[in-house]
Formats: C-alpha cells, sequence, structure tokens
C-alpha cells in the first residue's frame, strides 16, 4: 500500500467517540444495524436449525436482491427487483460495453420494488412498485438489481437502486413521499447503502465516470450538498469505482461521516459535506467493506485487487496519510464483506471463507479458521458468537475468540449473500427466495 506524505493541520481532539444517532435497541434500521457495526443482543441467541425446523415464519419474497432486511416499529423491511428477460439488442449492449463483459449478467427492463413484512406473523404489509427502467444497465453476475440496503428513520424509509432511483416512503401506508435520482456509471451495478443522521441522507456515488457523495434532506428529497471526491491517480476507470456503505462516528459532540473509496478514506461532516480529514490508502478500487471504530482505531479495507487492512487516528484535518495510519495488515482482509470488531480484536472474512482475528491495537494476527465456501455478507456478532452467512446456504457460527472454534452449521436451503438483521427475539435472514424469521421462541 501507497502511503503519500500530506499536509498535517490542526488535530481535533477526540476523547470520546461513539456511533452517532442510535436509535431504539429493538430496531435494525440500516446496514449493519444501528451502530453501522453488525453487533447485536438476543434474550436467547439461536443455535440450531434449518430451513425446516426451528422457524417462526418463512415467506417467498418476489424477484432478487441482495439488500440486507431493515427493522422498526415491528416491520421489516427490504428491497427487490423484478426483471424480464433481455432481448437481443440487451445483449449487444452488453457486448460493446466490453469491460468484463464475461463477468457481467443483462436483463430486459428492472421494476423496483419496496416490500415490507410483519415481524410477527411473517404477512406481507407492502409490496411498492416504485419504478421501471426500460434498459437496464450490465451489472456483475454476483449482484442484484437491489443490492443497497434501505435505511430508516421514524416513519421514513429511504429505499436505493443506483441509477434505478432513489425514494422515500412513509413506513405505515407505504406512499411514496419523493423521489430523487443520481446517476453515475456504476460498471458493475450499484452497492452502496444510505445512511440517515440528522435528518440528512448521504448517497455514496462512486462510478467509474464520476464520483460524490451527496446529502440529501429526508422531508422534502431536495439536495442538501454534493462534495466531489478526491482525484485519482490510475489511468484505468474501472480503478476509479467503489461501493462503501458511510460509517457515523461522534467525538465532542462533532459528527463525521467515513466513507472510503478507491484510493482513498475520506471523513465527512454530514451536515454541510465539508470534508474533515482523508487519507491515501494505495492503489485498491472498487471498495466495498464498510469501516468499522474499535479500540479507538477506524478500520477499513482498501478493496481489490490485493486488499490491505488499514488502523488509523480517527482525529486529523486535511490530508492525514503520513500520521494517523497506524497499522496495516496485508493477510485477511476482505474484499466485500465488512469486517466487525469486538472486546480488542477485529475478525475479518474473506470471499472464499478464510476468518482472521487481528489484534485492533497492533494489526497482529492472533488466529485463523478456514470455513471454506463463498461469502459476501458480512459476519454478525450476536452476544459472543459470530454468525457466518455462506452462498452455499449455510449459516455457520464460531466463537467470538482468537480460537473460533465452529460451534454450529445451519442449512437454509437456499443462497445467502445478504447480511441478517436482528431483533430482540428474531434472527432475519434473507435467502435468494425467502425471508426467515429464526425465534428464539
Amino acid at each position: 500500500m501507497r502511503i503519500t506524505a500530506g499536509l498535517v493541520a490542526l488535530s481535533l481532539v477526540m476523547n470520546l467517540i461513539e456511533c452517532a444517532s442510535i436509535p431504539a435497541l429493538a430496531d435494525w434500521p440500516q446496514f449493519r444495524g444501528p451502530h453501522g457495526d453488525n453487533h447485536a443482543t438476543m434474550k436467547k441467541p439461536p443455535m440450531h436449525w434449518s430451513e425446516s425446523n426451528g422457524l417462526r415464519w418463512k415467506v417467498a419474497i418476489p424477484g432478487k436482491g441482495w439488500s440486507s432486511p431493515v427493522i422498526a416499529d415491528g416491520q421489516v423491511w427490504l428491497t427487490t427487483a423484478i426483471t424480464t428477460q433481455p432481448n437481443e439488442e440487451d445483449l449487444i449492449r452488453k457486448a460493446l460495453r466490453n469491460d468484463f463483459a464475461e463477468d457481467k449478467t443483462i436483463v430486459g427492463s428492472v421494476e423496483s420494488h419496496a416490500v415490507c413484512i410483519d415481524l410477527q406473523s411473517g404477512k406481507m404489509l407492502h409490496d411498492v412498485a416504485l419504478g421501471v427502467q426500460k434498459q437496464a444497465d450490465p451489472i456483475h453476475s454476483l449482484n442484484s438489481y437491489a443490492s443497497p440496503t434501505p435505511a430508516i428513520s421514524g416513519k421514513r424509509i429511504v429505499c436505493h437502486f443506483g441509477n434505478n432511483g432513489t425514494w422515500c416512503l412513509d413506513t405505515d401506508s407505504g406512499k411514496v413521499l419523493w423521489k430523487a435520482e443520481y446517476v453515475v456509471d456504476h460498471s458493475v451495478g450499484p452497492g452502496s447503502s444510505p445512511v440517515i443522521v440528522d435528518g440528512v441522507v448521504l448517497l455514496v456515488c462512486d462510478g467509474i465516470n464520476e464520483q460524490f457523495v451527496a446529502g440529501v434532506d429526508l422531508e422534502s428529497g431536495k439536495e442538501l450538498w454534493k462534495t466531489p471526491r478526491p482525484s485519482m491517480r490510475p489511468k484505468n476507470v474501472e480503478q476509479h469505482k467503489a461501493y462503501c456503505t458511510p460509517l457515523i462516528v461522534e467525538s465532542n459532540g462533532i459528527k463525521q461521516a467515513i466513507i472510503p473509496t478507491a484510493q482513498w478514506i475520506v471523513s465527512y461532516d454530514p451536515r454541510t459535506g465539508k470534508e474533515f480529514w482523508r487519507a491515501d490508502h494505495g492503489e485498491g478500487f472498487s471498495t466495498s467493506p464498510s469501516p468499522i471504530f474499535e479500540s479507538n482505531l477506524v478500520v477499513f479495507s482498501t478493496g481489490f485487487m490485493r486488499p490491505v487492512l488499514v488502523g488509523m487516528n480517527l482525529d486529523g484535518v486535511g490530508d492525514v496519510t503520513s500520521t494517523k495510519v497506524k497499522w496495516q495488515a496485508t493477510k485477511g482482509a476482505p474484499t466485500v464483506s465488512s469486517p466487525v470488531g469486538y472486546d480488542g480484536r477485529i475478525y475479518s472474512l474473506t470471499d472464499s471463507g478464510i476468518v482472521t482475528c487481528i489484534d485492533a491495537h497492533t494489526g497482529e494476527e492472533l488466529g485463523k479458521r478456514r470455513i471454506g465456501g463463498k461469502f459476501s455478507a458480512s459476519p454478525l456478532l450476536l452476544g459472543n458468537r459470530l454468525y457466518l452467512c455462506g452462498q452455499d446456504g449455510k449459516v455457520t457460527i464460531l466463537a467470538a475468540n482468537t480460537e473460533m472454534e465452529v460451534l454450529a452449521v445451519n442449512e437454509m436451503g437456499e443462497q445467502l449473500m445478504a447480511s441478517p438483521a436482528v431483533e430482540e427475539e428474531s434472527l432475519i435472514v434473507r435467502g435468494a427466495s425467502h425471508l426467515f424469521n429464526v425465534s428464539t421462541e
């Protein structure tokens, strides 16, 4: 990883740093939960179940989507996309892109939906058709047209579909309140999830042609600010894209939205879009894992091609590349799933099913466990256990210690790509075709 010299200005003294805008613990209102760290508690965390045994309910979800479910006020929301078969013209459009075309898929049209399920009964409360894109962009074969996770604040839910649009709905009625459009060339489809901070919706748009972060008013849908990302070195525009979801932290009443992108990690003021600090992390791109905050350090992965896990201090102003990076771990860094921190340790899951335990203070490897299989979903820390949802339909449970013993393996019967959500008595797991409520009852 290249570390370039940077101008260091005045430091922000940050003594108490914690996740901001935390709702009731019973809610799971955004990607990776109320804190954005994939930490959860349950009265009786489930250990053994299967697709046909130990479920409160199982409900079929129309279409396809890899967005994670979110929970608020007894409702489970998720997004999905209903597609049509491509015709000859669509296949020609895909071939003309000529950028990793062999790894991409294309459809005819895409209809974006927001779906709401009753948490207790599994009854479908809303299935809202939001809009149709008649000429869909190609996406990576492992992606979907509904991969960004919605975000809930109060009685409003924001559903983001990348170029297909961003909608805000009333959670009681399912009525559309506003729509916004931010179009960039994602190259392989959308991935960044919205986050809501004090009435501002943060939308991350890191395409191959343009990269920026936008702040949208939750009430009206009007743009409050739009901040371009820092300039990048690579001549290949494919190395300019990224798919990160913001992490919100607070210190001395100052909130920061920390958002990695290709080559850079940047901290913004979520109210104004003003940049607090930035650091050059090297040549990483297609950066997808969300950053975390553990042991007073921001920890993030640099992305493809050779991911590096980086721990850095949060304080600073301007370019802090040369002064705030504390450690780098070149082994075990994820390219898709987000790491999770616990008790001074970082747990990182690779696409090929290797879990690495890293000392959060030093970056030293403390342990490694090979699970096998393919993984895209982020590990969930439930109590003192790690829950890993695999593409093979298995949920593997590990002890959250340096040995990471396998405690249980549960078969769900279908592909798992989305990160699970948690309510006090329910583990909500999304599969390729169904939504599952794994209950402690």
